[in-house]
C-alpha cells in the first residue's frame, strides 16, 4: 500500500508540473481580457499587426465586469480591454487595485430599449424600466432617462447618481437595478432596458437601429465613457504594452470598428 500511495503521490507532483508549464505565458505572448462583443472582436483585427511586430496575441473572455480586472491584478493578463475609466476608478477604489488606463479606444453609446412597452411616449404609470446595477453605469443610464425627460436628478449627483437621487418622477416610473449582462434578457419582463452598448450588441441589437433614445454625441456619456485598455500600474511602458496600442489604434481597427458596428461603436482615436 505504501508502494501504491508513493506511486500516486508522484503521480500527482508529475502532472502539477506539467500543469503548470502548460500554463506558463509563452516568450512574446500578449494575453489580454475582453469582453466578447465588441473587445474580444475588435482585438482580433490586431493580431497580424502584433505578429508582424514580433508578438503573438492570446484573448481571454470575459462575461462579467470583475473577473478582467482580478485576473490582471493576479498577473494573469497582461491587460485588459471591457471597460471605461469611471468603473475602473470605482474598482481600485472598492477593491484596492491598482490598475491604470492607457489608451482609450472607442465609446458604446448607451441606449433605451422598448420591452412590454413599444415607445417612449406610451410609458404608463408605474412602468419598469431596468438599468445596470453597477454604480457608474447605473448614473449613466439614469441620466440618459433625465435627458428623455422622465426623471429629474439632485443637482450635482453627476456620475455618482443612484436611484435615491431622484428627486422628480412624474409617472412613478419603478427603476429596476439588474447585473448590466442580464438586461438584454430582461427585456421581456420589464416596459423598458436602458442597456450597456456591448451587452446590447451582445444580443443581437444595435443602438443605432433598435434603441428608442441614445447618448447625444456630446453627452457626459460620449466624452466620459471611453473602453479603455487596461494594465497593472508599472506595466504602462513596456514594449509589448506600447505595440498592443499601435496596433488597437491603427487604420485597420478603426475601419474594422466604422464598417462592422454601424454606429453601436465609435472609435476615439
Amino acid at each position: 500500500m505504501k508502494k501504491i500511495a508513493s506511486i500516486l503521490l508522484a503521480v500527482v507532483l508529475v502532472a502539477g508540473v506539467l500543469t503548470g508549464c502548460q500554463t506558463k505565458k509563452k516568450s512574446g505572448e500578449i494575453v489580454v481580457g475582453a469582453s466578447t462583443t465588441p473587445h474580444a472582436e475588435i482585438l482580433e483585427q490586431t493580431r497580424d499587426l502584433l505578429k508582424e511586430a514580433g508578438y503573438e496575441l492570446k484573448i481571454v473572455e470575459y462575461s462579467d465586469y470583475v473577473q478582467p480586472n482580478m485576473a490582471l491584478d493576479s498577473g494573469d493578463l497582461d491587460a485588459n480591454y471591457f471597460q471605461h475609466q469611471p468603473y475602473l476608478d470605482q474598482f481600485n477604489a472598492d477593491n484596492g487595485t491598482d490598475i491604470v488606463s492607457v489608451a482609450t479606444i472607442h465609446y458604446e453609446p448607451f441606449g433605451i430599449y422598448a420591452g412590454k412597452t413599444a415607445s417612449i411616449d406610451a410609458l404608463e404609470a408605474g412602468a419598469q424600466i431596468a438599468v445596470p446595477n453597477d454604480t457608474t453605469n447605473e448614473a449613466r443610464a439614469l441620466m440618459l432617462l433625465e435627458a428623455q425627460g422622465l426623471i429629474t436628478l439632485a443637482e450635482g449627483a453627476g456620475l455618482n447618481a443612484t436611484i435615491n437621487d431622484i428627486v422628480d418622477n412624474p409617472k412613478n416610473l419603478e427603476i429596476v437595478e439588474i447585473e448590466a449582462a442580464q438586461l438584454s434578457r430582461s427585456l421581456q419582463d420589464v416596459d423598458m432596458a436602458v442597456i450597456n452598448g456591448n451587452y446590447a450588441i451582445q444580443d443581437g441589437l444595435n443602438v443605432a437601429k433598435d434603441a428608442l433614445a441614445v447618448e447625444d454625441k456630446d453627452s457626459v456619456g460620449a466624452e466620459t465613457f471611453g473602453n479603455v485598455l487596461a494594465v497593472k500600474a508599472g506595466d504602462e511602458d513596456r514594449e509589448d504594452i506600447k505595440a498592443l496600442i499601435d496596433a488597437l489604434k491603427s487604420d485597420k481597427v478603426k475601419q474594422y470598428i466604422n464598417d462592422t458596428y454601424e454606429g453601436a461603436v465609435v472609435p476615439q482615436f
